[in-house]
């Protein structure tokens, strides 16, 4: 059975790219012998502000995002690596602008799956539309209750309806919502801490991933040994690099 650790190894490819920064705070670890997720001074940030989201909006994002990347007895899944945040940051930026899409048309939502993004809506209107007409499309059909307030199974079966179309939504194509939603998901749980998500590196703690920072450069030549220091974030400071460097001594 392929286990969930190689399922996101997999999706950890290119999530680690640069993007807008976004304020945060400091709050790190460092993954104990055993695997397990250990709290230590400094290794990761988090941030508790938001940009764009509103209350309720923030509620269903969290609902769904905490079953498209679940946590484990283990690890932390979506919700506790604060990806939220994450997509709210991006949502309150550029990204959510649509600063590098071409919306002025002509709109073809039927031909987004074959071609790419063909909708008139910037990524922040995107969300802002699709959140309330799910919400309007779970409160009648499924017992008047909000998407947050569905267990499990009943939350995954309208996140699968979402992706494969069988939920119509008035304004837009659910599967492109849908996409849209995974794909930010993965970004915010990969992607280095400096911009909301991975809290505490939880995703590149649990796949082994050193970070991106330069100062691992000067190791790229050396060969053989096994490479147990934590993680550090574009965002570490010389203290943290000075102490990863002797965790080798």
């Amino acid at each position: 059975m392929i286990s969930r650790r190689q399922i996101l190894k997999a999706g950890a490819v290119g999530a680690a790219a640069a993007l807008p920064s976004i304020e945060a705070r400091a709050a790190t670890t460092s993954q104990p012998e055993n695997g397990s997720a250990k709290p230590t001074p400094s290794a990761g940030r988090s941030r508790e502000t938001l940009f764009f989201f509103n209350g309720e909006e923030a509620k269903f994002i969290e609902a769904a995002i905490d079953r498209l990347i679940p946590g484990d007895d283990h690890w932390g899944g979506a919700k506790a690596a604060g990806v939220l945040y994450y997509i709210d940051g991006q949502l309150s930026g550029a990204y959510g602008a649509g600063a590098r899409l071409y919306l002025k048309g002509p709109w073809s939502p039927e031909a987004s799956a074959q071609h790419g993004y063909q909708l008139r809506y910037a990524p922040a209107e995107l969300y802002r539309i699709a959140i309330a007409e799910i919400r309007d499309h779970a409160r009648t059909s499924m017992g008047g209750r909000d998407v947050w307030k569905l267990k499990g199974e009943e939350l995954d079966s309208l996140l699968s309806d979402l992706e494969n179309g069988k939920v119509q939504l008035p304004s837009l194509p659910a599967p492109v919502f849908f996409e849209t939603l995974l794909a930010n998901t993965i970004e915010g749980y990969f992607a280095d801490p400096a911009y909301g998500g991975n809290r505490d590196m939880v995703s590149w703690r649990m796949i082994g991933f050193p970070g991106a920072y330069t100062q691992y450069v000067e190791l790229v030549d050396q060969h053989g040994y096994a490479f147990t220091r934590p993680p550090i974030g574009i965002g570490g400071g010389a203290h943290e690099v000075a102490h990863a460097m002797n965790m080798e001594d």
